[in-house]
Order: C-alpha cells, then sequence, then structure tokens
C-alpha cells in the first residue's frame, strides 16, 4: 500500500495548495513519463513489484459463457444414467433456491449423460467423450470438479466471476491484475479481451465485465476485433499523418498536464496514459494479429477455423501471439453453453468448436516454453442440473443452471498437473470434500501471479475494496 499511487480520494482529502507543493512535480513527471512511453513507468503497477515469486506472469482466461454442464464435460455421473427420468430425491435438493424456469416443475426427472467417459492420463482422469482433444492434455491440466458460486442467473453470475462481486461497477480481474503488476509490454494494452463471432448469442455479454470499475480507465480490457480494424478508431482518419498525429498528442498532452494540476483528478493521466497507447498500437496491433507468419503445422493443431479470423480456434492462436508478446492477462470469451432444451445437440456443437483449440493452446504454450510461467483457466458461470428442466425424454433433455458445484480446468503457471480436484457426491448435485469458491480461485489465481489478495487493495469512496472482497483463500493443495 505504500507503494500504490494515490487515490482519488487520498487526492481529494489535500489541499491544493498543499497538493501543488508536495507532490506537483511527481504527477507532472508520472504523466510526462507517459507522454515519452517510459518503459519503467508502463511495467510497474501500484505494487512496485511482487509480494513473492511468481509462478504465472501471464494469465490466459478461457471464459464459456452460458454454464457447461459439469455432467456432460468433466464429472461423471453413472447413477444419473440408472435412475434416467425418475425423480431426483428432495433431500438432496434441500431448501435451495430454484430458478422460475424449473422451480415450479412438480417433479424434477433425473437426466442421465447421453455421452460417455472414459480414463486418461497417468492418474486416470475422466473425461467426457465429447471432449477427445482435452482427453489427450489430461496430465497437463489440473481439474476442480467443486467450484461454487453464490448466484443462480446469468449475468450476476458472469459478473461475479469477472469481478469477485454480483454487482456491476467492481473492477474486473483483468484490470485489478494490471493495476497491481502493471505491463510487461510498452507497446500493447495489459489487459485485451477477445470474443469469439462463431458462437452461439444465447447470453449478451457487456463491456463492463472486462472494465476498470473504479480503478484508473488505463487498466480495462481493450477488446480486439476481427476485420482490417482490430482495434476501434486506432487507424488515423484520411490525410491525417503519423506525423500529424504525434504533434497533436504532444499538444494534447500539455494541456491535460495542466487540467491536472488545476483539478487534482488522476483520470487525467490515465487518459494521457491511453493516447499514447493507442499511438504505440497503430504499429503494435497489426504486428500481434498478422498470422501471415504462422505454419500450416499451427493452423492444422488448432483446427480448421483458425484461420478464420475472429473464431475461437483463431482468437486462441491470437492470445498465444499476444502472450509471446508478453501481454499480462488475454481473456476470451465463447458463448453458446446455455443448454437449457437441447442438451445433445447443444453440448456436442460448443465442444465442435471448442475442445481442439483449447486443448491446442495448452500443448503450443508448453512446446514454445511458455507454458510455465502462462496460467490457463478454462470454465463457466456455474453448472447444470442433474435433473431436466421440462419434459424428458430418452434422447434428450435439458438442465438448468446449477451454482453449487461444476467443473473447470487450469493448466500451467504453477498449478499441478494431471490432477482432480475436489469431490461431489453420485447425483453431481452437491459438493462432498474440497469446495472452491468464486473468491477462492480468484486468490490463488493472484497467488500464483505473486500477489497476497489481501493486500492488492484501493480506495474508493472512504473504504478499501479488493477483487476477493472480505473472503478467499488460495487453494493450495493445487499450487506446485
Amino acid at each position: 500500500m505504500k507503494n500504490s499511487p494515490p487515490t482519488y480520494d487520498h487526492l481529494m482529502s489535500c489541499t491544493r495548495r498543499h497538493f501543488l507543493g508536495a507532490s506537483g512535480m511527481g504527477l507532472g513527471a508520472m504523466a510526462l513519463s507517459q507522454l515519452i512511453g517510459s518503459e519503467s513507468a508502463s511495467a510497474l503497477g501500484s505494487l512496485g513489484a511482487p509480494h513473492h515469486l511468481a509462478k504465472a506472469k501471464r494469465v490466459i482466461y478461457l471464459f464459456q459463457a452460458g454454464g457447461p454442464s459439469h455432467l456432460e464435460t468433466f464429472d461423471f455421473k453413472p447413477l444419473l444414467r440408472t435412475g434416467h427420468g425418475q425423480a431426483l430425491p428432495k433431500e438432496i435438493i434441500g431448501n435451495q433456491r430454484l430458478s422460475t424456469m424449473s422451480g415450479n416443475q412438480s417433479i424434477l426427472p433425473m437426466a442421465g449423460s447421453f455421452t460417455d467417459f472414459s480414463k486418461h492420463g497417468k492418474s486416470g482422469m475422466e473425461i467426457s467423450d465429447t471432449l477427445p482433444f482435452t482427453q489427450k492434455i489430461a496430465d497437463e491440466i489440473c481439474l476442480i470438479n467443486t467450484m461454487h458460486t453464490e448466484a443462480i442467473n446469468h449475468d450476476p453470475a458472469i459478473t461475479f466471476f469477472c469481478s469477485g462481486n454480483q454487482v456491476p461497477g467492481r473492477p474486473s480481474m483483468g484490470a485489478w491484475a494490471s493495476y497491481g503488476l502493471g505491463s510487461l509490454n510498452n507497446n500493447l494494452p495489459s489487459f485485451i479481451v477477445l470474443v469469439s463471432k462463431n458462437a452461439s448469442r444465447d447470453q449478451p455479454l457487456y463491456t463492463r465485465l472486462w472494465g476498470s470499475g473504479f480503478l484508473p480507465s488505463e487498466h480495462q480490457g481493450v477488446q480486439f476485433r476481427s476485420g482490417k480494424e482490430p482495434v476501434l478508431y486506432l487507424t488515423n482518419p484520411e490525410g491525417v499523418s503519423p506525423h500529424i498525429r504525434r504533434n497533436m498528442l504532444d499538444a494534447l498532452g500539455q494541456l491535460n498536464l495542466s487540467q491536472a494540476a488545476q483539478e487534482l483528478d488522476p483520470e487525467i493521466n490515465a487518459r494521457i496514459a491511453q493516447a499514447e497507447m493507442a499511438f504505440r498500437m497503430q504499429t503494435s496491433v497489426p504486428d500481434a494479429t498478422n498470422f501471415s507468419d504462422e505454419t500450416d503445422e499451427t493452423f492444422n493443431l488448432y483446427g480448421p477455423d483458425s484461420k478464420t479470423p475472429g473464431t475461437y480456434a483463431a482468437n486462441c492462436i491470437l492470445a498465444r501471439r499476444l502472450i509471446e508478446r508478453d501481454v499480462r492477462f488475454v481473456q476470451l470469451f465463447h458463448q453458446g453453453w446455455d443448454q437449457h432444451g437441447d442438451v445433445v445437440g447443444g453440448i456436442k456443437r460448443q465442444c465442435q468448436q471448442t475442445d481442439q483449440a483449447s486443448a491446442a493452446l495448452v500443448i503450443d504454450l508448453k512446446r514454445r516454453g511458455l507454458l510455465e510461467d502462462t496460467l490457463v483457466v478454462w470454465g463457466g458461470e456455474f453448472g447444470r442440473t442433474a435433473y431436466c428442466q421440462g419434459k424428458i425424454s430418452a434422447n434428450n433433455y435439458g438442465r438448468d443452471h446449477h451454482p453449487r458445484c461444476f467443473s473447470i480446468w487450469m493448466a500451467g503457471g504453477g498449478v499441478k498437473a494431471g490432477m482432480t480436484h475436489g469431490k461431489t457426491d453420485d447425483y453431481g448435485y452437491n459438493i462432498l470434500e474440497d469446495g472452491v469458491h468464486v473468491h477462492d480461485l480468484h486468490a490463488t489465481m493472484l497467488h500464483l501471479m505473486g500477489i497476497e489478495h489481501e493486500k492488492l487493495v484501493y480506495k474508493f469512496q472512504g473504504r478499501y475494496f479488493r477483487l476477493t472482497d472480505i473472503a478467499g483463500n488460495v487453494v493450495k493443495q493445487i499450487v506446485t
């Protein structure tokens, strides 16, 4: 905290004369360093240095929006298949609040998975046959079958995973990483977001999911898109040369410095930093998004969609390219996992779009020597119910939202490989041992990045906030 930059609350508690006399030159120097593109200024976050040796320098979060069914992917329950169509025992549900989509059903029939499971890797990790490529990396991943959350609806659940709070307005996890640790690359944002264009748009995504909240806005995620303009408004208008743009930014920077001295608002410095970053990105972004140097072997590894910009597979390659260029945090969003009706067709479609590329990313990072210090996370905002929503048949069924237990996996970056953490009951409905809460996941991710989660804080409106709120424990069992 002693090394943290002054918060807005702190600056407003000083008189203008005191501020100009004591720290005005420091503020000007900080803004000027952004103007001239100082690498040291961009590399240092609020912590100055990690609290301990980091095992993960970078993160790729493969967010599967909509709630993938753990019962069709990673947590096989033969009892559901045996009891297919029979009522789920009421004692298993207990006093849980159900969603309005299935809470009014008089009977909640058990739904057995349509897919088979098989054991893989030295540990014999059970993985669904809908994920044949993930099966091949069983020895590289740490499977967590006991994730749990508090939200039962999509918007608060996704917001919770992305920001540590169900209510919109908090900084996203990528923004916290950027704020605390700074950037490893002076020419690209420290937090970049990619959204699959080939995914079903069943649930909306909002830019606030990768926003900076009350942190300085320079830490918000920057979305890269497919097409001729990967970042909106980055290209100079027709007739505006780089020389003219440079002169304009210099003049604008001086005006902003003058305004900062008068208004004492740190957000002005963030605005200067963003303008300078955009100028540098005019050359760095085309290089990062140009796949012409990728080999046919690499495209084959990631699958046929990988040559189509904006697909999940292409975004996985782009994530690797960004990590190679030392982007701190890359988050991919792939929608379409909300199977309330057609689980059979829906799960097959989603796995076909994501399985090969997800596994390829882990393989590719490892063979390039990047997996060791890059943390990869795969998962959604909750799981799916053991019972069928609506009518059930022998050939198809639907599953409602289930926050009590679900599966995610992690790889690289200091996580134990080839292990399964946690155990659920025979119905895949409740946790029996080693539960992992959303706050625990965030605490563990920060720990792997060298941060003690209780010490990465920001004062806003009189209170100190952190990603893990007032909870969270590092899951030491999965850390090497």
